[in-house]
């Protein structure tokens, strides 16, 4: 198991709504000055009175220093279900339980390299954090942004700042062009010269962001969206089959060797089943001597 490097009541900062979405920042030192583009953090939700036990995770949309109320971690809260709901209504001055930061993040290049990334609804919020990152490093940037109507559009403006071409889509054409971001994608690498591929949204079309970067012969990096309920690797309810370095595929853990998995590595065809080549697996090797992830896929 690996731990949070910190688990601490915040208080809630402020809040404000965007679309269907709401955008919460809480106080959060200790947490915001180590957080990396792709980590994650994971609230408590329903209160002390409540039988919601699972956490609730979010990627860390923001984390900056705030003045008087010190370093503060935002986050993009799409309130789905009860627990969400409850985190979305949360107002200046509550107090919510907060861990983090979790999960492996994005690798960055080590020289200057042309990125395009690619964002599908509430898959955006790690992907802005990117996009400064890879800037200060000198990289090219462009950006993708699609989700099913405008509603569900986030960081428009902030993927335009942050970028040399930014495509905007909607399912429905409420906002930008019709469509879908793995529409546009081919001709936006092709345009951008693009070396290396970020994405994170809806398994589908991470799966179509991989097999196009693969066909270009370059790098992808995928942020995965499995459900994790307790974010720190005990649950195994998140994993899924990733082929390691070494060609074997094991069942491993998106909120501890993930969310960010090389895009070639994930068999997205498999997801939700365990293969039957998978390492441990009855009949494959290591049958029976499970190996720990080695962190190479």
């Amino acid at each position: 198991m690996v731990k949070p490097k910190h688990i601490r009541r915040a208080e809630v900062i402020s809040y404000r709504r965007s679309g269907v979405y709401t955008v919460l920042t809480v106080s959060a030192p200790g947490i915001a000055e180590q957080v990396r583009p792709g980590n994650f953090v994971s609230f408590s939700v329903g209160g002390e009175e409540s039988g919601l036990l699972l956490r609730r995770a979010f990627s860390v949309l923001r984390a900056e220093e705030r003045g008087v109320y010190g370093a503060t971690v935002d986050v993009l809260v799409a309130p789905t279900g009860c627990g969400t709901r409850w985190l979305a209504r949360r107002r200046p001055g509550d107090m919510v339980d907060v861990a983090g930061p979790l999960g492996r993040p994005f690798r960055l290049p080590k020289s200057p390299a042309n990125a395009v990334l690619v964002a599908g609804g509430y898959g955006v919020a790690p992907l802005i954090g990117l996009a400064v990152a890879l800037r200060a490093r000198g990289c090219r940037v462009d950006f993708a942004v699609g989700a099913s109507n405008a509603d569900r559009l986030f960081g428009v403006l902030d993927a335009k700042r942050n970028s040399t071409i930014a495509r905007v889509l909607t399912e429905d054409g409420s906002l930008g062009e019709r469509g879908r971001v793995t529409d546009v994608l081919p001709g936006l690498m092709e345009r951008a010269n693009s070396e290396v591929a970020y994405a994170c949204g809806p398994m589908g079309m991470l799966a179509a962001v991989a097999e196009l970067a693969a066909q270009r012969g370059m790098p992808s990096q995928v942020a995965v969206e499995e459900s994790m309920a307790c974010g720190f690797g005990v649950c195994m309810t998140c994993v899924l089959p990733v082929a390691g370095a070494d060609g074997t595929t094991r069942m491993v853990r998106s909120c501890v060797e993930g969310p960010v998995f090389e895009g070639e590595s994930v068999r997205f065809a498999d997801v939700g089943t365990v293969p039957s080549d998978v390492y441990g697996a009855a009949g494959s090797p290591g049958d029976g001597e499970p190996e720990p992830y080695s962190g190479d896929a």
